[in-house]
């Protein structure tokens, strides 16, 4: 059955219009931003064949053009589409980290690192450069390793911080494997990065962990 055939309070657009967007399940967002479906699938049915197919919009975002591309009614033209929407939302969310305190809009700096980082397949270690008023100057991806452990080099992420003059950082790194709790390697290198950054007067304000699912953060579990 075609959506237009459905009871109207049960269409995704219609209800986004009369109750918001956060009273959409993933597949009726996803199946706003599809439009179409293909013969006898609605947009919301090929919305649940993604989640299906991948698990989660998290997984979904992260997939290559090829595996997004494999999905019955699926094609280049959504994919750009799908990366562009990605690419705003990244952008809306670091001009709110640009414009204020970092420590201030801390959903921001978790959504903005979840995006980035949540869904991808190797560890990706990731710093963001503060002012003295801790408004974000960049975003780099200084390191990427295995599925396992990344190699990250102190010295590194200080000639980083000299080149973007920047008073503080916040670092992030993501756990393929989905469990977010730190290890004792991550507690040791924060450690060592706070201690040669601080040689140079450059702050560590914060350590996240990502997953797919969850953000955690080494200054609010007093590991920092």
């Amino acid at each position: 059955m075609a959506i237009t055939d459905w009871p109207e309070f049960e269409r995704p657009r219609e209800k986004l219009l009369q109750k918001g967007a956060a009273s959409l399940s993933d597949a009726e967002v996803l199946a706003i931003f599809l439009r179409t479906g293909v013969t006898g699938k609605s947009a919301v049915d090929l919305a649940r064949d993604l989640l299906t197919r991948f698990g989660s919009l998290t997984q979904m975002f992260a997939a290559s053009e090829t595996a997004f591309c494999e999905t019955h009614g699926m094609g280049q033209a959504k994919y750009v589409q799908l990366q562009a929407v990605l690419e705003m939302s990244r952008r809306a969310l670091q001009e709110e980290m640009q414009c204020g305190d970092a420590l201030n809009s801390p959903r921001a700096v978790r959504d903005y690192l979840r995006l980035l980082l949540g869904g991808r397949q190797q560890e990706v270690f990731l710093a963001l450069f503060l002012d003295t008023q801790h408004r974000v100057i960049a975003s780099e991806e200084l390191f990427q390793g295995t599925l396992s452990q990344t190699s990250v080099y102190p010295r590194e992420v200080v000639k980083r911080a000299l080149a973007h003059n920047a008073a503080a950082v916040i670092l992030a790194h993501n756990h393929p494997s989905g469990v977010a709790e730190p290890s004792q390697a991550d507690q040791l290198l924060t450690a060592a990065l706070k201690q040669a950054l601080g040689l140079v007067d450059v702050r560590v304000l914060d350590h996240f962990v990502v997953t797919g699912g969850q953000t955690l953060s080494f200054a609010e579990k007093g590991l920092i």
